[in-house]
């Protein structure tokens, strides 16, 4: 295998692997030993991409530059458009607004040919009606999750009974055809779901969790795999 192609599938594989991505991991992976992991690594490194770590602990890829568009394949391609498709048709105008951009700069970025397979591709989506709709609150929540803020919530439950909250956003979740939070509630200092739809009003408070949400949402999302 020459030394890009080499270097490629390395860095191919630290985009999928779940953490912690080790050098004892990556080369089982391979097939090579782990000094010929700690040798690509540091030619990655020299070549442009971002990766965090060190031996011993563990890497982590923040960004590389190594992965020019074009070695998209035709089944590559496919998944993005129906990826792209799907959110486009969720009822979201600003997750349906930027699917679109991504669409039009993926598209300016490729050469000829697969530039014309990405826009007119095989795969279509097609649903008559939004599978979620739009929901007023979305935007702000959205925000809140990124900025780690904690957010007040007037709240009907699903007997319409109503309750007050602040809670810790940590994701949004769309499953089926309903939109919902995963979170942090304060007043039962407990994880909970809250579904968007059944939110009347939503004020940001300003007091910040940070850096609290990753490992929050870690601990939410085991919780819930292991039901």
């Amino acid at each position: 295998m020459s030394g890009p192609d080499r270097l490629l599938r390395l860095l191919q594989l630290m985009r999928v692997m779940a953490p912690p991505i080790t050098a004892k991991r990556l080369a089982a992976e391979r097939g090579v030993s782990v000094r010929s992991v700690y040798r690509d690594i540091e030619l990655l490194r020299l070549s442009g991409a971002q990766i965090e770590g060190e031996r011993g602990y563990g890497y982590r890829l923040i960004e590389d530059n190594a992965l020019p568009p074009q070695t998209f394949d035709r089944l590559e391609i496919e998944a993005i458009t129906v990826g792209l498709g799907e959110v486009r048709q969720m009822g979201d105008p600003d997750l349906g607004r930027a699917a679109a951009a991504v669409l039009a700069k993926l598209a300016a970025s490729l050469p000829d040919g697969p530039e014309r397979q990405l826009l007119h591709s095989i795969s279509h989506v097609y649903r008559p009606n939004s599978r979620y709709g739009s929901h007023s609150h979305l935007p702000a929540i959205r925000q809140a999750c990124w900025e780690e803020q904690e957010v007040e919530i007037s709240y009907r439950d699903q007997g319409s009974a109503a309750s007050r909250r602040i809670i810790r956003p940590l994701a949004i979740m769309y499953s089926d055809r309903v939109v919902t939070i995963l979170a942090w509630c304060c007043l039962r200092n407990d994880f909970r779901m809250f579904r968007v739809d059944r939110i009347d009003t939503l004020v940001n408070n300003g007091t910040s969790f940070r850096p609290r949400r990753v490992s929050l949402l870690r601990e939410y999302l085991a919780k819930l795999n292991a039901k």
